[in-house]
Parts: C-alpha cells; structure tokens; sequence
C-alpha cells in the first residue's frame, strides 16, 4: 500500500537520490588512497604503571585514572618514583583507550636509548573510561578538570631532582587535544603549566556532530576565550590532522583559528608533513609510524641543554615545528645555523657555464665543487632550479661572492631547500641574491652508492603555465588539457579558478619517455597556498596517473593565491595534463561538509508531510498516506526561500536589533558562511537527500509495523477493533508516572526510548486489529456491514461516545506512522547520552547532567496521549487548523536552527505533536 501511494516517477525520483547519495558516501568512506601508514611496534612488553593519586581526587573521579608508560628495563627502573626525564601526557579522544600513547611512548624510548638517556621523556596517559565525549558533552568539562590535577601531580613525582620541569608537554588526540586547549580557560589554571601543545585530528573549529548543548557550550567556551585572550596566550600548538582517510574528523575542522594576535599556532595535514607525507585515518593517527618518528625528531630538538627540559623559548619552539612539520630542508635541525661555511681542502674546482647540467655520481674519490658563473645567466634567466637524489644531512649548495674559479668561503644556501620523498631540491630567484657571483654544487667522495645531481637555469615564464579547471556542472563531459613540451625539470602549473571546498576534479598525467632504459621517477605535489594541506604523488614515468584535487578549506576572500600543481619532472619525457571535474566527488564533499546536517532536512521533510496529513483530516475528514503527503508538501521553496530571506534581513541593523530582542539564537547559515561552507545548491540537495531518506525510512517503518503486527497475530488470539474510545485509560497515568520517574531518576534518553516503545506497541495492536477485521469482513461480508452501519449509527448519534471504524483505523494509522517517523528521529539523536549512560551505569545511576531530561518531560505524556489518539477523536476539535499550520514554519525552523546544532531538532518536533494531543480535549 505504502508503494502503491507513490507514482512510478517519484519512485523512480527516490531511486535516483539513493545512486546519488551512494556516490558521496562511497567518496567519503572509500575514495582515498590505500594506508601507507607502517605500523609501529614495541620492541618489549608494554607496561601501563598506575599512578596514585590524592584520595579526595580519586574520590571525586572514580572512572578516570593516571598512567606512566615503559617497557622493559626502563619500566622496571621507573617503578620506583620519583623521576628525571621529561614528562609529557598523552590525552585520549572520543571512545579513546589510555594505552594509545605505546606507540609514540615506545618510539621516544629507542630514541633515548639511541643517545644512552642523555635526554629521555616519560610519557604518562589519562584513563577517561573510554567516555564518549563527541556524543555527549557533560563530561568535557569534567575531564578537564581532572586533567588539571593530573598535571599537578606529574610535576610532584619530579620534587627534589636537579632538572626538575615545571611543565609539561600535551598529546591530544581527536577530542584530548580540545580538552586541552579547554585547560586554559580554567579560572585557576597557570598557563605556564603547558610548554608545548600538539593535537592529533582535533575538531577544533565546531563539534562533528554537535548532539547537545554541552558540547557546543563548551566549545564556544574554548574558542571564545583563545579568541579574546590571543594577545595574552603563548603556548605553542600544533594541530595535525589526518587529510581525506580521517572520514570521522574532516581536515578542515582542525584548523586552529588564524588570530593576528596569535602566531604560536601551527595547523598542518599529516599528507603535508615533510617524512610522513601520507594521509592517516582517525585512529592511525596515533600509530602512523612515519608521523610519530617526525613528532619525536621535533620533541629532542626542543631539549635545552641547560635545563635537560622543552625549552621555554616560543620562537625556538615554532622554528622546530616549522622545520619538522611545515618544510623540512634535509638538514638536522640547528637553532642558530651557520650561514657562512668554508669551502676548503683538497678538492676539485669545476666550471660548468651551460644553462642546464647533469651530473651523476658513483664510487667518487675526491670532493668537487662544481661552479656557475651567474653574470650572463642573470641576463638571459631569473631563476635557478638544483636538486639532488642524494638525500643525507650535508650542506650541498652553496652561494659565493666576488669569485673566480673558486672560494674560500660560501653562503650556505641548503637550508633553503625542501626535502621531497626522493630528493632535495632548491629554487632560487636570481634577483634576490645580487651579490652571488657563483653557485657551487658540492659533490661529496662516496663509494658503493650512486645518486644524481641537476641543475638548470630558467625564465619563470617559461616553467609556469596556467590552466583553468572545468566549470562545477560539466559533471566531468568536458575537459582542460595542458602539454609540457619542453625538457625542463621544474613545472608550475596554475589551476586557476580553484578555490571552493564543493569544486572537485580528476587531474590525469600522462608521461611519455623515449630513449629511456633505466626507471625514472617523478613527483607531483598539489600545493595548497592558504593551508598546509598539500599531497604528494609519486609516479614511475611512463605513466598514467591519476590525482584527486579537493579542499580542506576554502581560499579567504582576502588571499589571491592561485593552488599549484608542482611537477619534478624528467627531460627526457613529455607530459600531458588534463583536468575534468568530477561528479562523485562533488557529491563526496557534499556528504563530507554537510552529513552531519541531513537528519535536520529529514526531519523537516516529515514535518511538511504530517502538515499536510493533518490539514487534510480538517478540510476532508480523512488522512492520507505519509507517501502521497510528501509527495505533495516536501517541496524545497517552502523553506530554503525562508531562511535565505531571513538570512538576507539579517545584514539590516534594523531586523538584527528585532533579533536579539526576542533573543533568537545566530542563525546556522551565518555560522555557515562564517567557515566558508555556505553554498546555495548545497541546502538545496541537502532537502532532496532529505526528503529521499524520509521516503525511503517510511517505507522501512511501515513494514516494519506490519510485520510485528503479523507477529503479534501468530503469537496471540486475534484482537478486535476497539469498541469505545478513551483518551485517558486507566492505566495511563500511571504509565507516565512511573516513565517520568525513570527520566528524573536515570536518564531522559531511556525514558524517552521506552515511551517510544510502548507508542510503537499500540501501533502495532492497532494494525493487528484492522488486519484481524478485514480478514473477518472478507469472510463475513454481510455481518461486517452491518456492524459498520451500527458504528456509524453510534457515532452519529453520541457526542462522547465513539466507536472506531475501519476506515478511521486505517486513518489513524497513516496518521501514527507518520508521527512514528517522527519519534524514530528524536529517538535516535538522544541515544549517544543513552550510551553513554549505560556504559557508565557501574559508576553512577543517575545521568548528570542529562540533554534529554527537559525533553522526556514535555515528550512522555504527549505521547501517552497520542498512543490512545485517533483521527475521529480529533476531527471536531477547534485546534486542528491551527495545528495543521505549524509544522510549516517548525520546518523552516529545522533547518534555519537546526542544522548546524542537531540537539535543537527534537525541540521544533514536540510542538506539533503537543498541540495533536490538545486536539483531543479543545
């Protein structure tokens, strides 16, 4: 019957959405590349030794602990406190176990065995009980607390030693990093507490699924206060996040904000960071070996050798991040380097005057220096490409001034050159050195190993093309193709009009090679200007490579930088570059920037069918189908013109003064545009994704409803309709008694599940009912007449006495799936706080605070109510008209404040059905 209700082209319509939406799904959860991630490993038995902590503490936090990491002999020696190394704490995220921290522990451990314990750090993890702290939000505060004291205490097990910190340094991962942050806004809390901060895969912008109010609380307290307290934080942070695998955190909520105040804040993509170059998931984040050997090269480096402690010095601090994390120029770190380097001993001395040279080295046994002159090449060329594939730690390049055939000293210029997965390169731009009369390349005596080094000279015009990408709706049937032609090295292609996080394309490179016999490797790097979210691409020439180009963030409207594609390439091959849009990653980035949003334009779709549900019984007595209502009222122009219209009045100081008047909350398209997320297509195929799973959820609950009606018929002695209809039975209140009494004594959630369950029960009854008098009218036609006249007859005659009909049956019941569909939605964004509830029902009984207690006590009797309504009981009633316009402007209120803060929603549902139950009694 449900199907029946929808004509061939809707179906067809909803079939289509589904593709539609796969497509984005799969993009999200699938289209990324495969872990590149090695996995670390312990080379000895992990141990997590407890830490004691002050009885009043562990009193007042009996789920959460303190732990000190080691293996082997290092754990054994630490058994007996107190402690000489560096201590760092590791904080745990959403559903995050304390025993995370043995990767990075383990690896910080061999380090310092590498250096006999010269310098070594003591790594301590927080239990937080594997709490769900992305669902639910009351315990943020809680942990952060808790995490105050553990520092206090950490720092006491250090009381008496020579080196003693009086800091420590923060892991955070996913949400331990924003716990972390939230320290600061402790009113006790000393900021000199923490030295050094670094987030892994922190939402640190806006919760991912902001499900109660807590967790927005929290967060507009954390951002709130780094924002107007910028000039006065020094702590230095890091935040790393894991690129396209991370589906549960996306990038671009990792991004510490950009505060002109605020330069000790560093946000990078791990695809991005030098040595690691490779996007991570959510929890391989904290495993990822490459990424994890790069964090503890940054933490040795930031030892004072004065106070064996992370030095306190921020300028250090953000030249070793910058080095380790940002661009790494294949050089071991040094806080002062020197510029100036001699250039002596017995070597070889060799002018090369050519534009372009190669020179490839095996088993040399003296030292060259190759030299070129750069008076001619200053007037023929204004940049200078070298690179080497020999990736060791010496300087190699080197600036001379007022030279002949050779120097004495040189301008170290290694430093300014980046290390890449295969080799170091440097581009320099011949205007900027003036007083360079040479560049000297140094080729070192090696035996046993070989590498190239390539040098060219070149016009920047020459080496950078431009190349527009295909429009957003050519959905990938048209395409833009560049040819590099010419052999050089170094390409720079300009992807101009590229600046949106709904723009998605397929870049395809294409190398040809001739006279080519050994492998030649090539590397594309998508470099990103106003983010560090880069990616690089590794390609064995001849080749057919495929690159996916997307966004983490969209370009500021104040940055005029165009996103590059960097080619290293071979002289010896072609390459073709074509770039189409694609389709399915336009869809991916949809469902990536806006998923979280889509059960607000569900719910605002059945609010719009259950409208014209009632409406319909008010002007023709009878209910039609959910199918055909939303069919015929979820239309996108009844609510998106609305909030754009609201939006736009918004900008008028007028309406904004009216608006915070009636203290009406910031509109979610304003928080939107404020992230750059705002896309007027993007609500429009939200409503149609929408509207698609409201469809296709009716269909599942309404076969369900049958089915445990059939159920109920195999189980039990057939039931009749009822004969009588009463609104309040005697059982009633005390049903709701008892299920207030389970919300203010455990948890809203469960209560709310439970008058659910009892709701979904007298649907199922009463479709068993119908079901049992249709099969007995198709048995007894004659008798089943005559009843249904004697049913009339009553109704007619008696005010308040009613008999159900089976036309009024089956009125109710298109009515109560309907309503089903509605409390299935409120249901399921309330049980994250029932989750965490029941994982935590060993340490408390009682959900404190609770998000959904206010609820349950509006929602529990309203649906007693309702459980006992049918539509004949409700169809005089004065109220109905009234009842059947609101759920149009509470649709519009989904969406306008709802979407981006889902714990409003089942705010906008209970109203409609509040005033369904009053229908029963005005």
């Amino acid at each position: 019957m449900f199907l029946q209700s929808v004509s061939l082209w809707n179906l067809a319509f909803y079939a289509l959405m589904v593709i539609m939406a796969t497509l984005g799904l799969w993009d999200v959860f699938f289209g990324f590349e495969e872990n590149k991630c090695s996995m670390s490993y312990m080379f000895e038995y992990p141990e997590y030794q407890k830490i004691e902590l002050p009885k009043k503490l562990a009193k007042r936090y009996p789920t959460y602990e303190l732990y000190l990491y080691g293996e082997g002999s290092y754990a054994e020696e630490h058994k007996i406190l107190p402690l000489t190394g560096i201590p760092v704490l590791f904080l745990p995220g959403n559903a995050g176990s304390y025993k995370q921290v043995r990767s990075i522990g383990s690896i910080a451990l061999r380090k310092a065995e590498d250096i006999d314990f010269k310098y070594h750090f003591d790594f301590f993890s927080v239990n937080f009980n594997e709490e769900l702290v992305a669902l639910y939000g009351g315990s943020l505060q809680k942990q952060t607390k808790f995490v105050h004291e553990c520092i206090k205490t950490i720092l006491k097990l250090y009381k008496g030693q020579e080196f003693a910190p009086k800091s420590v340094a923060i892991i955070g991962h996913s949400m331990g990093g924003l716990v972390a942050r939230a320290l600061l806004t402790l009113k006790n809390f000393k900021q000199d507490l923490i030295n050094l901060l670094i987030t892994q895969a922190t939402p640190h912008v806006a919760p991912v699924m902001p499900l109660d109010r807590f967790i927005t609380d929290f967060y507009m307290t954390v951002n709130n206060y780094w924002i107007l307290n910028a000039r006065h934080i020094n702590l230095t942070t890091l935040s790393v996040a894991g690129g396209f695998r991370d589906y549960q955190v996306r990038s671009g909520l990792t991004f510490l904000p950009k505060l002109s105040h605020h330069t000790s804040a560093l946000s990078v993509v791990s695809s991005a960071v030098p040595k690691t170059w490779v996007s991570t998931d959510h929890l391989s984040i904290v495993w990822c070996k490459q990424l994890q050997l790069t964090t503890i090269r940054a933490f040795f480096d930031l030892i004072d050798a004065d106070t064996k402690q992370i030095t306190q010095n921020p300028k250090k601090k953000l030249s070793v991040l910058n080095h380790h994390f940002i661009r790494h120029p294949a050089k071991h770190f040094e806080e002062n380097p020197a510029i100036i380097s001699d250039l002596t001993g017995t070597s070889m001395w060799v002018p090369v005057k050519v534009s372009k040279w190669t020179y490839v080295a095996y088993n040399e046994s003296d030292k060259i220096y190759f030299t070129f002159p750069l008076a001619n090449h200053r007037k023929i060329y204004t940049h200078v490409y070298c690179q080497s594939t020999m990736l060791d730690t010496n300087s190699w390049i080197f600036g001379c001034i007022n030279s002949t055939s050779m120097c004495r000293q040189g301008i170290d210029l290694s430093w300014k050159a980046e290390l890449l997965p295969t080799i170091k390169s440097l581009t320099l731009r011949l205007q900027d050195y003036p007083s360079l009369s040479h560049l000297v390349v140094y080729v070192p005596s090696i035996h046993g190993s070989k590498f190239v080094v390539d040098c060219e000279f070149f016009k920047k015009e020459t080496r950078s093309i431009q190349l527009p990408v295909t429009h957003l709706f050519s959905f990938g049937l048209s395409s833009r193709k560049v040819i590099l032609n010419t052999s050089g090295l170094f390409y720079n292609i300009e992807l101009l009009n590229f600046g949106q996080i709904y723009q998605a394309f397929k870049i395809n490179v294409v190398s040809k090679c001739s006279g080519v016999k050994e492998e030649i490797t090539s590397i594309y790097k998508l470099h990103i200007p106003w983010s560090y979210e880069d990616s690089l691409t590794i390609a064995q020439v001849p080749s057919s490579t495929e690159i996916s180009l997307k966004l983490h963030i969209a370009q500021p409207e104040n940055d005029s930088h165009v996103a590059l594609l960097k080619m290293y390439t071979s002289s010896d091959c072609q390459y073709e570059v074509t770039v189409k849009t694609s389709f399915s990653q336009i869809l991916g980035q949809v469902v990536r920037f806006h998923g979280g949003a889509l059960p607000a334009y569900v719910t605002s779709s059945i609010l719009l069918a259950y409208g014209g549900q009632l409406y319909s019984l008010f002007s023709t007595g009878h209910c039609l189908e959910y199918a055909t209502m939303l069919d015929k009222e979820a239309k996108p122009y009844k609510v998106d013109p609305f909030v754009i219209m609201i939006k736009f009045l918004l900008g008028y100081k007028w309406f904004k003064e009216l608006w915070d008047v009636l203290m009406l909350p910031e509109l979610d398209a304003i928080v939107l545009t404020s992230q750059s997320m705002c896309f007027p297509l993007v609500s429009l195929i939200l409503f149609l994704f929408g509207t698609c799973t409201a469809y296709w959820g009716g269909l599942l609950s309404s076969t369900s409803v049958r089915l445990l009606s059939s159920l109920w018929l195999a189980l039990k002695r057939p039931s009749e309709l009822p004969k009588d209809i009463k609104m309040i039975s005697a059982d009633l209140p005390f049903l709701t008694i008892v299920l207030i009494i389970v919300s203010w004594t455990t948890c809203g959630a469960f209560a709310i599940l439970l008058t659910y369950l009892y709701y979904v029960f007298k649907i199922v009854h009463l479709q068993a009912s119908l079901t049992t008098y249709k099969n007995s009218q198709t048995v007894n036609p004659k008798h089943s007449r005559r009843s249904e006249k004697k049913s009339n007859h009553h109704k007619d005659s008696t005010v308040h006495y009613l008999r159900l009909s089976a036309n009024d049956a089956e009125d109710s019941l298109r009515m109560h799936s309907t309503v089903i569909n509605l409390l299935t939605w409120i249901v399921l964004l309330s049980m994250p706080s029932l989750i965490y509830w029941l994982k935590n029902l060993r340490y408390y009984f009682k959900l404190n605070p609770d998000p959904c207690k206010p609820l349950a006590f509006i929602l529990i009797p309203t649906m007693a109510i309702l459980g006992n309504t049918h539509t004949v009981s409700i169809k005089s009633s004065k109220l109905l008209k009234a009842t059947s316009l609101f759920p149009l402007p509470l649709a519009v209120g989904v969406i306008a404040f709802g979407s981006a803060h889902l714990y409003r929603v089942p705010c906008f549902v209970f109203v409609p059905l509040l005033l369904h139950a009053l229908c029963n009694f005005m």
